[in-house]
This record gives C-alpha cells, structure tokens and sequence, in this order.
C-alpha cells in the first residue's frame, strides 16, 4: 500500500590494454587454476602483440557444483483448525484503532476486542474451519470521512513473532471488490521502530483497489517503498511498483476474487514479484533501479502483514457507497516462505577494454549458468579516476539482470566513460548476485583490464 508516514505503527504510513578476461571463483570458494593467474599476466605483460585481436579465454573452478534452483518450505501458516479457534498467537499479533493513515476510515479489531466498535461476537478476523483465515471488513455507518472508524475490519502481523530475511514468500487469497475496499498483503522492516517510515523500507506483494484506482478486479499492484524521509524517498505515490493484469483465459480466474498466489523472490539487492507460480514473474526491481541519493532499504529482516483497509474520502481507492459489500471479506488459504537452494555465480567472460580519455567504449559480457538457476543481478565498478561504469542486460524485466530461468546463456554489455584524469591501465569489476544471496558477498566475479589512453 502507498503508505504516509504518521504514529511508530502506522503503514505505517536500490591494466592494460591487453585483451583478456579473467574469470574468479564464485561465491568466494571456488579458486581459479595458477594457469589461469599466470596466463592473465602473461597476458598484461604483452599487451602490443594482442592490440588487434581478442583473446578470451575463462578460467573455471569447482567448489560449488551448479545446480538448478529448488525450494524448502522452511515456515507457514495453513490456518487449519476448528471453526473460530484461535488465530495462532505465535505468528500473529494485530494492530488495532485508528491507525491515521492514508485517509482510510476502519477501526481495527483484534478478535476478542469489545472496544466500541468492535464486536467479539462478529470477529473481524477469524479461522473458518476449511483451512482459510477469514479477515472482514463490515460497515458501522455511513459516514466517509478520513479516521471516521465507521467500518472495522484486521489487520494481523508477524511482528515480535515471525520475521524473515530474504527467501521466496507467498500468500494464496481470494479477494472482495467494491467502492473504498483496498486488501493488501504486504511487508515492513523490524527496525521501523527506531528508524520510522519509509527508512524501514516496505515491500508490498499485492494490492488491490477499485477501478477508480486505476486497478479493478482483473489488476493488482506490487511496490517497493523506501528513502530518508517521506519528502526525499521512492515511495507512496513515488514508490518503484507494477500493475498486474490477469488474463482473461486465466486458469484460476480472471480477476482477484478467486483464489490467486502472490508472492516475489527476494534476495539480497533484488526483489521479483509473481503471481500464481514463482515462474510467472512480472516485476523485477534491483538495488540499481533506487533513485540517485537514495539507498536501497531491503536488505534486513521484514515482518509480514494482512490487511483489508477501508477507504475515506480522499483516498486511494476512494470512499465506500452503498454497493460496497457488508461484509467484505477477504479470504486467505495460506502464507507461506521458502529458502532457496544454494547457487552458485555464472562464469563470465569478456574482452579487456581500450578507450580514448575523456570518451565512452562497451565491451560485450559473456555469462553461463546452469538452466533454472534464476536471475542474476550484476552491479560495475572500476578502479580508473574520474570515470564510471554501467554494465545492462537485455533482459525484459530489468537491464540490471540476467534471467537463466530457461536459457544456460546470457549476455551484458559494460559501458565506461572517462575524463581526461583517467588516464591509465585499471580494471572494471562486475559482480553478480544469484537468487540465494544473502550476504551482499558477490557469488561471481570477473575483472576486465582497462586501459585509458
């Protein structure tokens, strides 16, 4: 949800000039053959026999077998048990009131609260006994103005239970629609407490508001939200999302009111959001794709939060009338995270560069890796004075990433411009991040010589 800053739990409102390459080992395990090291010299050391032609060469090593990506259900919630037992008070706590956020309106309950308005005989979160949690949203009155608490509903989260640092996490939910009603499920960093919104960063899977919103029922939103403050930051309005349109042959329904899994791949300095199968990613948002100025604030743990808010005046998805649903109900089968299996970096390779001071050249990457294995995200830095590199990708998602979902092959290009204080021999350095990163270490690394002259 495009969230406002206000209280502490509001919602709560990214050397030569030689031609060569040298491969090094992924995930800092593998060692690369003293042939290799002694032939990447050798190389520099007689850089004007090689000034015509390229000669690549990749220089492989093994700690790390390659291996295509798979998934371990490491936590859950399945919400099984009998009719109105209770939700499970290891994994869920609940925010409750006026939150004074967003211009909605609903008073949130816990379920057992008689606080006025809240009703414990007509819980506004509950287990249904068929294996779903049941949160509903339901009208007191008719007034839409902003924190007017004239409807209630829930708003459960795994904060102080459950909290979770990177992985594959998904929800399976069917969804209500209707004037004012806005389900999210979505995420915050634990350190929104001391360091407050949008520092804490947020992540949202999914969201869903009316047409008026420019959603409706055949489209959700995902959003990453970060900044320094809620006046210099990529977030509410100016948070980095996309909107996703079921298709209209969709197998599991055509729109959010049947059950739909939304979920994203997360690791460290990428996040990719899907809907229904971890293969059917539609966004794809990398530490790279963060606004100049502006750090990426996903990197440490989250915790996890259902809701169905209501909408007041003013609001995104606007107010309620009177064709919006009481009881609107917001269905969830399951939440569910999983660990990624360990993978390692492509190999890379690619010819040394050779540029004129003050001008820009790009040199073509080569990256291989085993089919399945996932995206990577590739980042460039270089050694040379007063100049800087970009390396892009042609992947259709993102030009920071390459995808070895289906193909064992990628390429990148990296792009280096310089000033007239550049001149020199240097190096560029690119590093990749797989799927299973979770240390900010690169998995795999190449230096490529540099020469200015």
């Amino acid at each position: 949800m495009p969230s406002l800053p206000n209280a502490a739990n509001s919602r709560l409102v990214y050397r030569s000039r030689a031609f060569g390459v040298m491969t090094l080992a992924a995930n800092q395990h593998m060692k690369a053959s003293s042939w290799c090291a002694s032939s990447y010299m050798h190389l520099c050391q007689n850089v004007r026999a090689a000034r015509v032609f390229a000669i690549i060469f990749c220089c492989l090593a093994s700690a790390l077998s390659a291996s295509a990506q798979t998934w371990k259900l490491v936590w859950s919630d399945e919400f099984n048990g009998p009719a109105h037992s209770p939700i499970d008070p290891k994994n869920w706590q609940y925010d409750t009131g006026v939150l004074n956020v967003n211009n909605e309106l609903e008073y949130y309950c816990a379920p057992a609260s008689s606080t006025v308005p809240c009703n414990p005989d007509t819980r506004n979160a509950y287990i249904d006994g068929k294996g779903h949690l049941i949160i509903q949203a339901l009208r007191i009155t008719s007034n839409t103005a902003r924190n007017s608490a004239s409807w209630t509903s829930a708003r459960l989260k795994t904060a102080n239970r459950q909290s979770f640092h990177y992985g594959r996490i998904e929800s399976s939910m069917s969804l209500p629609i209707g004037p004012a009603l806005w389900p999210a499920f979505w995420a915050l960093g634990t350190n929104i407490d001391s360091v407050g919104w949008p520092m804490s960063g947020e992540i949202d899977y999914m969201e869903n508001v009316p047409a008026s919103g420019h959603l409706g029922p055949t489209a959700i939103r995902s959003t990453i939200h970060g900044g320094n403050s809620d006046s210099s930051c990529y977030c509410g309005g100016q948070g980095l999302g996309k909107n996703y349109t079921f298709p209209a042959s969709d197998p599991n329904g055509p729109n959010v009111t049947t059950f739909h899994t939304y979920g994203a791949i997360w690791s460290a300095n990428m996040i990719q959001f899907y809907v229904d199968d971890p293969a059917n990613v539609f966004f794809v948002v990398t530490a790279s794709d963060v606004p100049s100025g502006l750090a990426w604030e996903h990197n440490h743990p989250f915790f996890l939060i259902l809701n169905l808010a209501v909408g007041g005046t003013d609001s995104w998805p606007g107010p309620p009338d009177g064709s919006t649903p009481s009881p609107a109900i917001m269905t969830v089968d399951y939440v569910r995270v999983y660990a990624p299996s360990e993978i390692a970096g492509p190999s890379i390779t690619g010819p040394a560069i050779s540029v004129k001071a003050g001008q820009s050249a790009t040199s073509a990457l080569s990256l291989k890796s085993v089919v399945g294995s996932g995206r990577v995200y590739l980042t460039c830095a270089t050694n040379a004075p007063q100049a800087r590199c970009a390396v892009g990708s042609n992947d259709a998602l993102n030009p920071h990433t390459v995808d070895f979902s289906r193909a064992g092959t990628g390429t990148a290009t990296i792009t280096v411009t310089t000033t007239a204080e550049s001149v020199g021999n240097y190096s560029i350095t690119v590093n990749t991040f797989t799927v299973s990163n979770a240390t900010g270490t690169p998995d795999s690394t190449v230096r490529i010589p540099l020469g200015v002259q």
